[in-house]
């Protein structure tokens, strides 16, 4: 800082001011106009981190004249401020985190890969990969279709590679979807929710913004189909449910109902018109006092998500009912639209769902499954199926959560504000990478996460990542009663608490007799491996047991199947 003169002092004083002051100027004596225009040419990253070293660039870096011109700066397309308490910053972050990253599970390079970002795409918002391709929406509504391609490499050689180009397929979107199952090779078209201005009809004038439903090629981008909604219909989600033939179209409106139609997938590219009956849902007809928020679907059954957590779940087929209630004994063929109310303590935030297993997250950060446990697709440690929600005690906080075939997978935080990856379940055809013969609990996966990663999608032949960070998701979950906290513990190993340190004895006893019936030292390795995820530890504590088996296993002759860390 420089030292102000004073009248009182001598001549001494005014020498010393002068070289102090000519060693030593403060930034404060700049105009803050030229502070912040200096600023602004600064990356993201290194004015966010100049904001943490004093209250003066603080407030300074955190103002919106910055964030303009940084926005500005990267992406100049950007023309309006958006949305949201602080418009620039929010926009300028979600552009500078923005990334779609992928991990093919074949081939000899299983690094993670980078697709092509649409300098005009504000954001990313959500993606869905298809049959060829992948999609992805904005925070503006617009809907990218990233291709696959021929390229030249580096070398001047012809290879494969994925989402290298992108076009837009359209604007004004809401919302996308294609054929629920979880291979992608079913999704043949997409469906995208968008609004769009129609002509004024006989005997009005001027022109009406209307809801409608356009259904694309996903091998071409070619809008083969569309239907258009009353303007007094607003929805703001759409999934699918059954097979092609009867394929069930679900929105959900803005008033927290869900209507239903029904089309035939397999006419679609046929030119003809004709009129669908769009009908009110049993769960809004039986239930009308409901307000649902989300739902999700696959082939045969939907799951919907109130406003107050409850959740209700529909079931057509008596062989998925059976895989996830353990029972038929409430099935009814004749009337499969009955909503079904499952019981659970707490407010219910998001759930993920599978072919015949799915997952809940509530508001304590607590994730429960449920459903057909083959092959330890629940996480529970062990391979028994549950016919109602089981707390999964070693997780908490979850940032995504993803449930395929048979197996999921779970993105989660750690305190240093770290990702990681974990999955448990199948782990056939690299799917589990780390892990090729599966697990009963999550595992950490050998895969290295974005920082900014908020979701997360499996196919076949690929993993898939989204990252973009928005300023205004703050953290969903509360704190968890204390009251709750060693109940929420369970039979597991962390219930074996002060309080109750026999349990705790058990649990221990019962894993040495488990690792003592494995038939070899490398099964024993392994079932060791699945006990650590299983134990309520802190993450650095189970890397370093997994890191430490690993050493053990090569040590003993070279039969440890993974890799010793996650980058290789």
């Amino acid at each position: 800082m420089v030292k102000r003169s004073c009248p009182s002092c001598g001549p001494d004083n005014a020498v010393e001011e002068k070289k102090e002051r000519g060693s030593c100027i403060s930034v404060q004596l700049f105009p803050p106009e030229l502070v912040e225009h200096i600023i602004s040419f600064l990356p993201v990253r290194d004015a966010i981190a100049l904001g943490q070293t004093c209250r003066y660039f603080h407030e300074v870096c955190d103002t919106e004249g910055v964030w303009r011109h940084i926005c500005r700066r990267f992406s100049p397309h950007l023309r309006e401020q958006g949305s949201g308490v602080r418009p620039w910053k929010r926009a300028a972050v979600l552009n500078y985190t923005k990334g779609l990253y992928f991990q093919a599970f074949g081939g000899r390079r299983r690094c993670l890969s980078k697709s092509v970002a649409p300098l005009l795409a504000h954001g990313y918002r959500r993606f869905l990969p298809t049959k060829d391709h992948i999609f992805i929406l904005d925070y503006l509504g617009t809907l990218f279709f990233l291709k696959n391609a021929l390229v030249s490499s580096t070398l001047g050689q012809i290879q494969w590679k994925r989402a290298c180009r992108y076009v837009v397929l359209c604007r004004g979107a809401k919302d996308f979807a294609s054929d629920p199952r979880c291979d992608a090779v079913y999704r043949k078209y997409l469906y995208v929710l968008a609004t769009r201005e129609q002509s004024g009809m006989s005997g009005t004038t001027g022109s009406q913004v209307c809801d409608c439903v356009e259904v694309y090629l996903q091998s071409s981008g070619q809008r083969v189909f569309k239907m258009t909604f009353h303007h007094s219909m607003s929805f703001k989600q759409i999934s699918l449910l059954g097979q092609e033939t009867q394929r069930a179209l679900l929105l959900l409106t803005e008033e927290g109902k869900i209507y239903s139609l029904v089309v035939n997938e397999t006419q679609l590219d046929q030119p003809r018109s004709y009129t669908v009956q769009l009908a009110l849902r049993k769960v809004s007809c039986c239930l009308p006092h409901l307000r649902v928020t989300c739902m999700a679907s696959n082939q045969s059954s939907a799951l919907y998500i109130t406003d107050q957590g409850g959740v209700y779940f529909e079931v057509h087929t008596p062989g998925v009912y059976r895989d996830l209630f353990g029972t038929l004994q409430a099935f009814d063929p004749l009337d499969q639209q009955m909503p079904l109310a499952l019981s659970l303590p707490a407010k219910v935030l998001f759930c993920a769902l599978g072919y015949n297993h799915f997952g809940l997250v509530d508001e304590y950060g607590r994730i429960f499954m449920q459903g057909n446990n083959r092959y330890g697709q629940l996480g529970t440690g062990d391979k028994m199926d549950r016919g109602e929600p089981t707390l999964v005690p070693y997780l908490q906080r979850p940032i995504a959560l993803w449930c395929g075939l048979n197996h999921s997978l779970v993105l989660s935080q750690d305190s240093d504000f770290s990702k990681e990856l974990l999955g448990c379940g199948c782990g056939a055809g690299g799917r589990l990478p780390g892990w090729p013969k599966g697990s009963a609990s999550f595992v950490k996966l050998h895969v290295k996460v974005p920082l900014c990663a908020c979701s997360l999608c499996s196919t076949r032949e690929c993993l898939y990542m989204l990252s973009s960070h928005d300023i205004e998701h703050c953290s969903i979950y509360r704190d968890l009663p204390a009251t709750w906290a060693v109940e929420s513990l369970g039979p597991s190993l962390g219930a074996g608490s002060p309080q109750d340190p026999g349990r705790a004895a058990r649990a221990c006893e019962e894993y040495l007799s488990q690792i003592h019936g494995c038939p070899t030292l490398q099964d024993r390795m392994e079932k060791m491996k699945e006990i650590v995820g299983r134990m309520p530890l802190l993450a650095a504590q189970k890397d370093f047991f997994w890191q430490a088996l690993n050493m053990l296993q090569r040590a003993a002759g070279g039969i440890g199947p993974g890799p010793s860390t996650p980058e290789s």
